[in-house]
């Protein structure tokens, strides 16, 4: 018996390029952490992962999302930080309150469809850096204010550049 279809997912919000431009040129303060840098086109900020879904739900998924009321947010990125158990390198900040509120309502709505997904605690970042073996000494870096104004659904597909399924804006 083979499996159902799956699709591996999550909800993020996606730099513009101006944005994109400005976390590469922060990245750079610490080039040379991994031979894995994250592709300048994949970096974003993840809200929500929700992993493998069955193929099936996605129309379900979103449709659940855009009777969401929403609202924007400045996201500063201040800082560099590493998860050891992941070890990632990533340029980060405080989740602003309207953050934390997107994605509990996000977290909500999938749980409300029944879907089982990762459910760590929100720590806003944007990963630049893969398979660092050990923490960093990091250099201070010049802050940057994103305003985040759009939600995007997107798919990871091992290989290639992530896939944005769908994009809602956001109230700033």
């Amino acid at each position: 018996m083979t499996k159902p279809p799956t699709r591996r997912l999550f909800f993020a919000c996606w730099p513009d390029e101006r944005v994109r431009a400005e976390i590469v040129e922060r990245r750079r303060l610490i080039e040379g952490l991994s031979r894995r840098r994250v592709p300048d086109h994949n970096l974003h900020l993840t809200l929500l992962f929700l992993g493998n879904q069955p193929a099936d739900r996605l129309p379900d998924l979103m449709d659940a999302i855009p009777e969401m009321d929403a609202m924007g947010f400045v996201l500063r990125l201040d800082r560099f930080g590493w998860f050891p158990a992941a070890r990632v390198a990533w340029l980060g900040g405080s989740a602003p309150e309207p953050a934390d509120s997107l994605v509990r309502t996000l977290s909500e709505r999938c749980r409300a469809l029944g879907l089982s997904f990762d459910r760590r605690r929100f720590h806003p970042h944007v990963t630049l850096f893969r398979k660092v073996e050990r923490r960093p000494a990091f250099p201070p870096v010049p802050a940057l204010d994103w305003s985040v104004d759009e939600l995007a659904l997107i798919e990871s597909i091992p290989s290639r550049p992530y896939q944005v399924l769908r994009t809602w804006p956001l109230k700033l």
